[in-house]
């Protein structure tokens, strides 16, 4: 049973028109900056946002597709993790995961027994009383993620499920959703704009820009292959399209790369920051693509030094603290920049 859908919501001057499928135990990701239409996705598939065109299907069974077919929210099978949980404040963690069961007519005594089945799996038995006020972050996530597992959805919904958590709790969080998700059979889809969230919680990444897919695939193809700027910086590598001949790329501003494995035709040419070295006067030895660049910015970049240099092509260049004070790097500086052939990789465009 494949979650397959081609949505079309219309909403004044933005428009999602955005393939999806997702197969039984999958985990997919939907990746990408604010406004380019993730939530508006999540919200067609939960039933929040009608259609405007296209189909929403699960299984043989069409939940949306306008004009004549609309499942209202109450009726599709599905579990939701909003972004603040939305836990009721004035029902115990038991209460709040047993609510779901309720709405859909268990009886009191079996939903409160399931919810409490389902508390112990995700490590809160002993909090089953407790009120949400009273709850930390990482265990009002867990509530959240029980009481929408608990009515066995056939679609599972997380909306930044851990972006309102601390950079500690959102470690362990991360780890207990993983292994929560890889025992769920049904259909997941996580929608977030952490790249490392969506590298180690999903099966596939959907990486959404402007209302429209931009790349899709494994995360560890994403991540080495990025197809537009966006996700070239959160994965932090350079990027170009060029045209290839042999083992010479040449890009739009005419300038050019050289690269180790040849290729022809439309490329990516992508390399890490830190495969670039700066020098104060032009480098000899080894073959390397070297040009003249001009220091635009410094930031701190977790341990290193991340160098924004303006150039022909421009480029990003992560450096050491040593580097730094050595060759005196600060805006304006000219320099020269360096990379290995054997570190530039071309990939169809």
């Amino acid at each position: 049973m494949t979650v397959e859908g081609d949505l079309v919501v219309d909403r004044g001057r933005f428009r999602l028109d955005a393939a999806l499928r997702v197969e039984p135990g999958e985990v997919v990701a939907l990746l990408g900056p604010n406004g380019a239409g993730k939530t508006t996705a999540l919200r067609a598939l939960a039933g929040l946002v009608p259609l405007t065109g296209g189909h929403l299907r699960v299984g043989g069974d069409t939940w949306d597709e306008p004009p004549g077919v609309f499942v209202a929210p109450e009726h599709r099978p599905i579990g939701v993790v909003f972004q603040d949980y939305l836990l009721f404040a004035h029902l115990s963690a038991l209460d709040n995961v047993a609510f779901g069961l309720r709405a859909r007519g268990a009886p009191k005594a079996e939903a409160r027994a399931r919810a409490g089945a389902w508390l112990e799996r995700v490590g809160l038995a002993d909090l089953a009383g407790s009120r949400p006020r009273a709850l930390s972050g990482g265990q009002a996530q867990r509530v959240a993620l029980a009481r929408a597992l608990a009515s066995d959805p056939r679609l599972l919904l997380l909306d930044e499920p851990l972006a309102a958590l601390d950079a500690g709790t959102r470690v362990h969080v991360r780890a207990e959703l993983h292994r929560h998700l890889r025992a769920f059979g049904g259909h997941t889809l996580l929608v977030t704009h952490d790249p490392l969230d969506a590298m180690v919680l999903a099966d596939r990444i959907v990486v959404i820009e402007d209302g429209r897919v931009a790349q899709e695939g494994t995360p560890a193809d994403v991540a080495r292959r990025p197809r537009t700027a966006y996700v070239a910086d959160l994965v932090g590598l350079n990027l170009y399209r060029a045209r290839a001949e042999g083992t010479t790329a040449t890009l739009a501003d005419g300038s050019a790369l050289v690269t180790a494995a040849p290729a022809d035709g439309a490329v990516h040419l992508a390399f890490p920051p830190s495969a670039v070295s700066l020098h104060i006067d032009r480098p000899s030895g080894s073959p390397r693509n070297v040009w003249p660049v001009t220091v635009a910015g410094i930031e701190q970049h977790a341990h290193s030094v991340r160098v924004r240099l303006d150039g022909r092509p421009p480029v990003l260049a992560d450096v050491t603290p040593a580097t730094v004070a050595d060759l005196r790097i600060a805006p304006g500086q000219a320099l020269w920049a360096a990379v290995k052939a054997t570190e530039v990789r071309p990939y169809r465009a």
